[in-house]
């Protein structure tokens, strides 16, 4: 890995990450603020990694974090943000660097996906919504699942493998469905370029009372939000989400050291 320049870097780990807005959506903002600083990505193969890409990146100011490593990563850092803990998963890591020689003395986990997410929920969600299907049980799931419950949300998870505390898609009824009127879709099926795939959900049990809400932001209308909508469903994207975290991402990244 080549040295950076003295422009501050901030990027994202995961794997893989062509399907990912956000190096385009920071790159922007600093070309428009005036910001000195460049997003990367950085696909890592295993984040064992991690390490090594920290160590040879002397200016590097924060990570994003996304699939497989939201829960992966938790082991390499130095502290994780007790709401991070709480929801298991970790979408932000916050460098800390040591004022007099710029080692880097820390690095600490966050998670803005919570936040993001209940942000985008006010003027969506019926006050009388009680229950949740959240499709998945990955990091981005389990953030899902911890705004709902903040929010009085009973919370269902659903997975392709049968496990404790999750239901099956093949488990799924019309009665289950029709008390669950928000879905969420917190697996990565169906994010570009893999725009064929999406949860095997039973779509024909959707009613135009649910709301069904897909992280997946790129493309667009994924096929889970169109299968959707087909049954009469409202529909959301996870753009407006993605961009909820960036914002707060940028403000750990910035804010003065404690």
């Amino acid at each position: 890995m080549n040295r950076s320049s003295s422009k501050t870097i901030y990027g994202l780990i995961g794997m893989p990450l062509a399907h990912s807005l956000s190096r385009d959506y920071f790159n922007s903002k600093f070309a428009a603020e005036g910001i000195n600083a460049e997003y990367r990505n950085f696909e890592l193969p295993d984040i064992n990694l991690l390490g090594e890409l920290v160590a040879d990146l002397p200016n590097l100011g924060g990570l994003n974090v996304t699939a497989p490593y939201k829960q992966q990563v938790m082991p390499f850092l130095t502290s994780i943000h007790p709401t991070a803990q709480a929801i298991g998963a970790v979408n932000v890591i916050r460098v800390e660097r040591d004022p007099d020689t710029g080692e880097v003395s820390a690095l600490v986990g966050h998670n803005t996906d919570a936040d993001a997410f209940a942000g985008t929920l006010a003027q969506l969600l019926p006050q009388a919504t009680q229950a949740a299907l959240v499709l998945g049980t990955g990091g981005a799931a389990m953030a899902v699942a911890h705004a709902l419950r903040q929010r009085g949300v009973d919370v269902q998870l659903v997975s392709r493998h049968k496990r404790a505390g999750t239901m099956t898609y093949e488990e799924l009824t019309r009665a289950t469905v029709a008390c669950h009127t928000l879905v969420v879709n917190a697996t990565p099926l169906g994010k570009w370029p893999h725009v064929e795939q999406c949860p095997l959900f039973p779509y024909r049990f959707l009613t135009p009372q649910h709301l069904c809400y897909d992280l997946v932001y790129n493309p667009e209308e994924p096929l889970f939000m169109r299968h959707a909508a087909q049954a009469g469903a409202r529909t959301k994207n996870g753009l407006e989400m993605l961009l909820l975290q960036a914002f707060a991402s940028y403000r750990l990244w910035t804010q003065s050291q404690p």
